[in-house]
């Protein structure tokens, strides 16, 4: 249709995407009630749960209004394309995989039960339903990304900040086992073996990875307004403590979280960007080491460190190596032909 018979604007904007960032926060609130109930022995055989009704709301929610506002757009004279807003198609497609996923799941618990431990993570439809989940949240992000300004502030950043951590928790989730809040790695007395060490060293250095990745991502984009770092990080630490079997680590999730403070205010401090690059890397090499090393500090104080000097400082000193070499994927280093 032309410009002329459209009779009100597009809906699509800042505004829109805290919205969709609100909702998205909330369905990956829902699986994460889920995967609480999993690990506190709080399903049975059956799909029909009360966890997974909360979940199964929030794919709703998400998918009504954002279905919604598509509709609205087109009755609003734009085309298909134009109809849904920016940087929300790859949602529309998550959201679109868990109408195929749910029935899905539905039928694979009827033939083959209801999955237990690591197995409730990987198994096919679960693993659809969570890249379904990824796209759907990460709309928000993908909007700011092709916006040409983006205010250097938390209040303008939300939504973005909301976005990726609902992505990061997403991640984490489903690589949860690997988690210092949800196996306590080298506080826990029987992390000794050379078995649990070896898993338990390579953990930490994934998991530090992943906390890297996103980060980086977003600074190779924009420069973050204050706060946004911290929200990332701390709701992830504050979730992930949900899906342990024992008690809430409270110390040590406070703990991760004044961490995150601290590599936010690291980051304001050097300013790290891909036309920065060695504040980048010195940001990449201390942040995992900051937020690792709290966590170890506060772990031996509320419990003990039973893994020894040696290993312990030695995790510290590579989990800052992961983030050095995820930093030259974001600003290479110059090679002669550069010259």
């Amino acid at each position: 249709m032309s410009a002329i018979s459209r009779v009100a604007p597009r809906i699509g904007g800042v505004g829109f995407d805290l919205r969709m960032a609100v909702l998205g926060t909330i369905f990956v609130s829902g699986l994460f009630l889920d995967g609480w109930a999993h690990t506190h022995g709080r399903v049975d055989q059956s799909f029909f749960t009360p966890w997974h009704a909360v979940l199964y709301s929030g794919f709703a929610l998400n998918f009504l209004v954002l279905a919604g506002t598509v509709g609205l757009n087109r009755s609003r004279g734009y085309a298909w394309r134009e109809a849904i807003p920016s940087g929300y198609a790859l949602s529309l497609l998550g959201l679109g995989l868990w109408l195929i996923g749910g029935p899905g799941d539905l039928l694979w618990h009827t033939l083959f039960g209801i999955e237990e431990n690591v197995d409730a993570l990987y198994s096919p439809t679960h693993l659809l339903l969570a890249s379904g989940l990824v796209l759907a949240v990460t709309g928000p992000f993908r909007a700011a990304w092709v916006r040409k300004n983006v205010s250097v502030s938390l209040a303008e950043q939300l939504p973005l900040a909301l976005s990726l951590a609902a992505c990061l928790a997403t991640l984490t989730f489903f690589i949860q086992y690997t988690h210092p809040l949800v196996n306590f790695w080298g506080i826990r007395p029987d992390s000794v073996n050379d078995t649990m060490q070896a898993f338990g060293a390579s953990s930490l250095l994934l998991i530090s990875g992943v906390w890297m990745g996103v980060l980086l991502l977003a600074i190779r984009r924009w420069r973050l307004g204050p706060g946004v770092i911290t929200l990332t990080l701390g709701a992830n630490a504050v979730a992930m403590a949900f899906l342990g079997w024992s008690i809430y680590p409270l110390p040590l999730v406070v703990a991760l979280v004044v961490a995150s403070a601290l590599v936010d205010g690291l980051y304001q401090g050097l300013k790290p960007g891909p036309y920065r690059a060695r504040a980048l890397r010195l940001f990449s090499f201390l942040a995992p080491v900051i937020l690792v090393g709290a966590y170890f500090l506060v772990g031996g104080l509320a419990r003990a460190i039973y893994w020894s000097v040696h290993l312990t400082s030695g995790i510290l000193l590579l989990t800052g190596v992961v983030g050095l070499f995820l930093s030259l994927l974001v600003a290479p280093p110059f090679s002669a032909a550069d010259d």
